[in-house]
């Protein structure tokens, strides 16, 4: 009986991981809690309505469907035996035993002692996360549209993205180009060029795993673009309709969260020693301590690069590195030979703030404007799986880049769109109200 390998995610890490296997005498296992491969770092771009789901996600078993020696499975791992060497499925559902075992269940958004505002500021890391973000931002135009009180209109218009990290710098450089440009000549009643974007950011700057100089650069990219960059902003309390700035109080209808993670629970399972994020500690070969059969990989670990204290930064090159890592470590100690410590590779770290404005930093050189732009384009299109999810993104990007225009524009559960306002409104009087007496144009 060959050794049984079991992947909890099937992430980059976990993706990564099951790839590396591919062929070697051990019989793979892969669970995850949706069917679907996600590359996130384009999330924000199905939130801003301008790539569908389809076109960044991909089902596991199909990239996996020629693997012979691995097996998916759909249900979610909610504990881990690790004296047993078993995990359990769907809180007691089933349990799968193992050999050799990776964790790789990633992070959710941490708001930091404060849960019940998820509900009024949802955060960024699914699929359907970036839905219920793209519902938020597409009903904020449509209940402006309808509204005559001038300042809830205002408030309609008004974006606030909590967190200046990549995810909140991209999402805070999109939405003004779809707001003023893509969406101005659509709505009869509102100036979406009126469109406010507020980035709150608690620390000194943004981007702050960047260099100072492409940080400023980035925040000036944002401002050129019309976006209210606030540093040293700590919010104290999200309502319905407003957000609070310590005792300011920002009259806001729509609030997207970026601003920090959690780990994911099973890590504690393990039994081992976390950090103060909840990540697991791992030793260098990327096991977990006790265990040497036990990997953790991707954001749940906390692991250091070279000089044995600069963190592994949690982005996708981290994670598919670490998948791998551990990977050829399991097959060397099934082939008898002595494991590697892992040695993370800087890649570089991207992030886009617009139409033609981006920031890269590869260590020894740096680029921002147009270049970094076109680097973060290149990039991201090989990074994803699939040639269809390649060759769709790069028309859909097209079609954006020339007409301004965004092709995901259905609102598929507006009764999720927090709205506070008991009073009942009147609509706005249509202005072609005597053209309408007259019928459909073209219909007979």
């Amino acid at each position: 009986m060959q050794p049984r390998v079991v992947i909890i995610g099937g992430g980059f890490g976990g993706y990564a991981a099951a790839r590396e296997l591919k062929g070697a005498p051990v019989d793979v296992t892969v669970i995850d809690r949706t069917n679907h491969h996600l590359f996130q770092p384009l999330l924000y771009q199905v939130a801003s309505a301008t790539l569908a789901p389809s076109d960044i996600a991909v089902a596991i078993r199909w990239v996996l469907r020629n693997q012979h020696n691995a097996t998916v499975l759909l249900g979610e791992a909610t504990a881990i035996d690790v004296e047993g060497r078993t995990v359990t499925l769907d809180g007691g559902a089933s349990v799968l035993p193992y050999d050799f075992l990776i964790v790789a269940t990633g992070t959710r958004h941490s708001y930091f002692g404060h849960p019940e505002w998820e509900a009024l500021a949802p955060g960024l890391k699914s699929i359907e996360d970036a839905l219920d973000i793209r519902n938020r931002f597409l009903m904020s135009f449509e209940e402006a549209e309808r509204e005559q009180d001038p300042a809830a209109r205002r408030a309609f218009q008004t974006f606030v993205i909590v967190g200046g990290g990549p995810t909140g710098v991209e999402l805070a450089g999109t939405i003004p180009a779809v707001a003023r440009v893509g969406f101005h000549r659509e709505f009869k009643h509102i100036d979406t060029r009126e469109t406010r974007v507020i980035l709150l950011e608690g620390l000194p700057r943004i981007l702050t795993s960047f260099p100072d100089a492409l940080a400023d650069r980035a925040r000036r990219d944002l401002e050129q673009l019309g976006v209210e960059v606030r540093t040293g902003a700590m919010v104290t309390r999200i309502e319905s309709d407003a957000v609070y700035v310590g005792d300011e109080r920002i009259p806001a209808r729509t609030v997207f969260w970026a601003a920090g993670n959690a780990a994911s629970p099973l890590g504690r399972s393990l039994g081992v020693p976390l950090d103060r994020s909840g990540r697991v500690e791992v030793e260098r070969d990327l096991s977990v301590p006790g265990h040497p059969e036990v990997f953790v990989v991707g954001d749940l670990a906390a692991t250091v690069q070279r000089d044995g204290v600069t963190p592994v930064p949690g982005v996708a090159p981290a994670a598919n590195q670490e998948g791998r890592a551990a990977a050829r470590n399991i097959l060397a100690t099934v082939g008898n030979q002595p494991r590697r410590p892992f040695r993370y590779i800087n890649k570089g770290n991207l992030a886009t703030i617009g139409r033609h404005r981006a920031v890269a930093d590869f260590g020894f050189i740096r680029v921002r404007g147009f270049f970094a732009w076109f680097l973060w384009l290149f990039v991201h299109i090989m990074y994803l799986v699939g040639f269809r999810n390649r060759v769709t993104v790069l028309v859909q990007w097209a079609f954006a880049y020339f007409t301004y225009e965004r092709g995901m524009r259905v609102i598929t559960n507006s009764a999720r769109i927090a709205v506070s306002n008991p009073k009942p409104r009147n609509i706005v009087a249509a202005t072609t109200a005597p053209a309408a007496q007259k019928g459909t144009p073209g219909l007979k």
